[in-house]
């Protein structure tokens, strides 16, 4: 999985409106905050409680992916397990941040 060709296509792909997109932006920021609070002991709660705004995240690009590019979809449905692996270890999350 290359995260950065995975948020080129979701960039790049005409699934999704432009708004949608400024919004799935914010959505993944705020998640990443959690992450980034988590690991910072800010955030009063476990890794397993930051799994449900994960996994709802990904639904919603699946769901806007679907009919429009499957194929973009079959990669981050793909990509799911991998993505959770990077923001669950300390290690490779500050890489992303």
């Amino acid at each position: 999985m290359d995260l950065k060709a995975l948020e080129q296509q979701l960039r790049e792909t005409k699934a999704i409106g432009l708004m949608t997109k400024l919004t799935l932006k914010n959505q993944i920021d705020d998640l990443l905050g959690q992450f980034r609070d988590y690991y910072d002991g800010r955030l009063k709660a476990t890794l397993a409680d930051l799994r449900p705004p994960f996994d709802r995240l990904v639904m919603k690009v699946l769901t806007l992916l679907q009919d429009a590019d499957a194929a973009l979809a079959r990669s981050v449905a793909a990509s799911r397990e991998a993505l959770w692996a990077l923001l669950a270890d300390p290690v490779k999350f500050k890489t992303l941040t």
